[in-house]
Formats: C-alpha cells, sequence, structure tokens
C-alpha cells in the first residue's frame, strides 16, 4: 500500500536512494529545509511498506499577478516504484492545491530536453512546451518550461508558446 504524506525532516534522511537517478537534480540540505519551511504543502512523499521512500515531489507557489503560478521543482520516483502513477498522483495534488488553494494560474516546471520519457509524461498530463531555455541545466544542456493552465487562467493565455528561446539570465524579468 502507498501512502502520500507530507515530507518531514527525518524523510532527508531516508530518500537519498531516490535521487539516484542521473536525471534528477539533487540540492543541498538547506535547499531542502528551506521548501519544506516556505512551502510545506508543496512537499510530499510516496511512502511504501517498511517506511520505504518511493517518490516525491516539491515545489512552491510564486509570482504576481496573471504570473501567479505552482512550481513544481522536483518530481522523482525511485527506478524500482516506476510504471505505477505515482509521479501522476504526486503532480495531481501539487496541481490541486496550487488551483484550489493558493488560486494560481498555472504550474510550470522545467525539464531537460533531452529527457524524452517525463517530457511526454508532462504532455500525457496536460502540459505543453511553453518556451526553451538555452543553456538552463550546467550551462550545458538547454531546459523546457513546460505549463499547464488551472481553473483560474479561462482563457488558457498561460500556455501560449513563446516564438523563441530564452536564455536563464531573462528568467527573473518574465
Amino acid at each position: 500500500m502507498t501512502t502520500i504524506r507530507r515530507f518531514c525532516c527525518n524523510d532527508l534522511l531516508s530518500f537519498a536512494s531516490v535521487n539516484l537517478d542521473h536525471l534528477t537534480e539533487t540540492f543541498n540540505m538547506s535547499f531542502y529545509m528551506t521548501y519544506l519551511a516556505r512551502w510545506p504543502d508543496y512537499f510530499h512523499v510516496a511512502e511504501g511498506p517498511g517506511n520505504r521512500i518511493m517518490g516525491y515531489i516539491m515545489g512552491k507557489v510564486e509570482g504576481q499577478g496573471e504570473s501567479w503560478h505552482g512550481h513544481v521543482t522536483a518530481v522523482t520516483v525511485a527506478p524500482e516504484y516506476r510504471r505505477q502513477q505515482l509521479a501522476k498522483k504526486l503532480m495531481n495534488l501539487l496541481e490541486d492545491i496550487s488551483d484550489k488553494i493558493d488560486k494560481a494560474y498555472f504550474v510550470d516546471l522545467f525539464v531537460r530536453a533531452s529527457n524524452t520519457p517525463a517530457i511526454k509524461m508532462y504532455e500525457k498530463l496536460g502540459y505543453v512546451i511553453y518556451r526553451r531555455v538555452l543553456r538552463y541545466y550546467s550551462g550545458e544542456e538547454d531546459g523546457l518550461d513546460m505549463r499547464k493552465a488551472l481553473s483560474r487562467d479561462v482563457q488558457k493565455k498561460s500556455v501560449i508558446p513563446l516564438k523563441r528561446p530564452i536564455t536563464p539570465d531573462e528568467l527573473e524579468y518574465d
């Protein structure tokens, strides 16, 4: 049986195995603690028998005006637990919180342009490629900014793709 629950401090000591995937960004402890303190509603784990962490999602809510949005900072599932819809369940939870509690216009995330399986999964969940961010990952690989409009964005303005790629330094002015 899988339980989805809020991430807690003790999880920081037992979720390293989930981060072993080469496509998963691993951050320092203070980064995780900041998310846990500032956006606890956006940080959840999928836990299996024996309290084993199967996957997690961490995110936040940010922006102003029509740019007010939920953001998926990381979502990952350990290889042995993939293809069980865990990522979908975690994504749906973050989307629901963004939509119903924080009244955001959209949810966004960044994914490596080479991560075809993840891109396909996000597209199945209703995300579209909003823009390409040149050299987003470690200054080498491009990232794709993918978005999904929420109920507050009735006209779906937030997901109209940009026509040109941008650089990481342009992200702050968006």
